[in-house]
């Protein structure tokens, strides 16, 4: 990321929306609103004086709600550009008319409550699609208890408490108490592989699953962790090995069976019932945080911007491609990389992306050919009348026999 926000070619534009596509002279041109930050982003350096003396707390997007933020805030330590936005939903000011402390707090003067969202209008040769992906909200799913047993969470709750620039420096509490989860279990397709909710396999569940368990206990010496699966479907390079190394190493248990129902036991524990498929019992297990692997869905706005560029979408919602050019859209010059296709990890989403990019590459290269060509034929004074004029010389001969 570092690298992108200082490279001299490439213009960030974050904080904004595509609001319209249309094609112009074989290319495209493609409003976007800039959205109102209410800090200017070329004074700002995110020395975080606003923040400490902002009073409005919400709740932390981007740590799932498990912590609270400012009204005034970064939305996370690493992202780029590295500059302050207001929430003109939660700020006092905006409510009220009073307040305006983070401006009186930063010595830059960086803070602009009168910006106002601006349109920019760009020209440009190709489009790639790369929007993601969003998360199953497993509360349909009653017979987990989300959001009614605080101490079953999602995936990606987890992937927060774990890092060490979480809401908990990277240890494992629960939510009810606060206590360091011991005994964690995983709970695969969570919404995934369902025909009530997402027919397909999400892809990186099994894996995410066994390297969080490694990380628990990496974290936590005593630190005991149960898989359960219907089957782990770890096809990548060497994923098989690394699950091997899961159960060995880290002494990872994989339980072979869906779990039929979470309930809540004493001193806010889940209990979790399943039927061991291998020995063919119910059994239950009683842990200290259930961690759901729920289900990964298209990206919450790729509809629209499908729409917008006028590409097809499969059932789901995720972008088509073309079987011959994996990187091609159903529109000429617009590519797509990573989920918005389907479900995918790391490693395939790369690959995608470098095809992604040759592809583009190779369109705005022919656009550029063919705007000189219809230069060149544009009349006598270019080089197709050079030709024609000369045509009767020893020099028109020349250039003949050089065709």
């Amino acid at each position: 990321m570092l690298d992108a926000g200082r490279h001299p070619l490439i213009d960030i534009a974050a904080y904004s929306e595509v609001k319209k596509v249309s094609r112009r002279n074989g290319a495209f041109r493609v409003l976007l609103e800039r959205k109102a930050r209410y800090v200017r982003e070329d004074v700002c350096n995110a020395c975080g004086d606003c923040v400490a003396k902002c009073p409005t707390k919400v709740p932390d997007a981007f740590n799932m709600g498990l912590n609270e933020r400012r009204a005034i805030y970064l939305y996370f330590d690493q992202g780029i550009p590295a500059v302050m936005t207001i929430d003109a939903d939660h700020c006092r000011y905006f409510a009220t008319g009073k307040c305006r402390v983070c401006e009186k707090m930063c010595k830059k003067g960086a803070v602009d409550f009168d910006q106002k969202a601006r349109a920019q209008t760009l020209d440009v040769g190709a489009i790639i699609v790369a929007t993601g992906l969003s998360l199953f909200d497993p509360t349909p799913l009653t017979h987990y208890g989300y959001g009614r047993i605080r101490n079953v969470i999602t995936g990606l709750e987890y992937e927060r408490l774990i890092n060490a620039t979480g809401p908990t420096g990277g240890h494992l509490l629960r939510r009810s108490d606060g206590r360091l989860a011991h005994r964690v279990a995983y709970v695969q397709c969570a919404g995934s592989r369902d025909l009530n909710y997402c027919d397909y396999c999400s892809s990186v569940c099994c894996m995410y699953a066994i390297k969080d368990a490694m990380l628990g206990r990496e974290h936590d010496p005593e630190c005991m962790s149960y898989v359960f699966h219907t089957d782990l479907r770890n096809v990548g390079k060497w994923f098989q090995r690394y699950q091997i190394r899961g159960e060995d190493e880290y002494g990872i248990r994989f339980v072979r069976g869906r779990v039929a129902e979470i309930t809540e036991g004493a001193s806010d524990n889940p209990i979790v019932w399943y039927e061991d498929t291998r020995t063919r019992e119910v059994a239950s297990l009683e842990v200290d945080l259930v961690v759901l692997a729920t289900a990964a869905l298209p990206s919450v706005d790729a509809k629209s911007l499908a729409t917008l560029l006028a590409v097809k979408v499969d059932k789901h919602g995720f972008v088509m491609t073309r079987d011959e050019r994996p990187a091609d859209t159903s529109a000429k010059g617009v590519f797509a990389c990573g989920f918005c296709k389907g479900p995918c990890d790391i490693p395939e989403s790369v690959a995608q992306a470098s095809a992604a990019a040759s592809r583009a590459s190779a369109a705005v290269l022919g656009a550029g050919a063919g705007l000189r060509k219809r230069r060149v034929k544009g009349g006598a004074g270019g080089v197709a009348g050079r030709r024609r004029a000369s045509s009767n010389g020893s020099a028109g001969k020349r250039s003949r026999r050089t065709r």
